[in-house]
């Protein structure tokens, strides 16, 4: 990848992904612009989520090769995409029920500490100072998403809504560059995904590259810049909303055989 082209954050040339004799992504290639929101769209089995999952490092693509910054990560483990800078959230929201709003977004501070084991365990006055800043840090990330009031409260009393919200929240936390969001609002009623809509694009207005995977078109082709659309693991569609929107195989294989779209 040439490290001159400052406006591209996220190359993917040539992906292939296979499960035996599964193969999910066939010879993927497309780019992310910095600071844009993009959506990949596409019906259920396109490959949306193992896309996500070959991004952020679950298991390494077939074939191809991944580029975030000009540095190649199709090899790199989990955790070490993610301290470059790029986070998640999962298409079945995945917090940790056991502990509260606070608790679940100081998990993704967590991602940023060094402290040793040793002086954690004896509570030195240094990693009592770190835990102070990532409680501060957590707090101005729930009052960004709109759940300051909320964090004392346990993960699992809150509406799927705000469980959404909150697992965007914890994504926040790890200081990510690049968010790969999968389906956000999925199942929210109209208020939760004007909301979530409206979260998305704050999120986009502090600097951060969303990847969006998402159903509700209505979200997609309001908040998304760019969208790209998968059909049985190949790409079939690129470019802006309103093309997408008029585009005949998209049409056919995504939005109704032929029906109108409803904007």
């Amino acid at each position: 990848m040439d490290e001159e082209r400052t406006d591209t954050i996220l190359e993917v040339n040539d992906v292939v992904m296979a499960f035996g004799g599964l193969t999910a992504l066939i010879n993927l290639n497309f780019q992310v612009r910095r600071g844009v929101i993009k959506a990949v769209i596409g019906p259920n089995g396109a490959g949306k989520t193992t896309l996500f999952n070959v991004i952020t490092g679950t298991f390494p693509p077939t074939e191809g090769a991944i580029f975030f910054k000009g540095q190649s990560i199709e090899h790199l483990k989990a955790h070490e995409i993610a301290r470059l800078g790029i986070s998640r959230t999962f298409q079945t929201v995945e917090l940790f029920t056991n502990m509260t709003v606070l608790e679940n977004v100081m998990v993704g501070c967590h991602m940023r500490t060094k402290s040793s084991f040793i002086a954690s365990g004896l509570r030195l006055s240094t990693v009592r100072r770190k835990e102070e800043h990532m409680r501060e840090k957590a707090i101005g990330i729930l009052k960004f998403i709109g759940l300051a009031d909320k964090c004392n409260e346990s993960a699992d009393s809150l509406p799927l809504g705000e469980r959404k919200v909150l697992e965007i929240g914890r994504a926040l936390a790890t200081e990510p560059t690049f968010v790969c969001l999968d389906e956000p609002a999925a199942g929210l009623n109209e208020t939760e995904t004007l909301a979530a809509s409206n979260l998305i694009r704050r999120i986009k207005d502090q600097g951060v590259t969303v990847l969006l995977v998402e159903h509700d078109m209505r979200v997609v082709m309001d908040i998304s810049d760019d969208i790209m659309v998968l059909n049985y693991g190949e790409k079939i569609a690129e470019g802006p909303p309103v093309e997408i929107q008029n585009n005949p195989r998209v049409i056919e294989a995504y939005l109704g055989g032929g029906e109108e779209y409803d904007a």
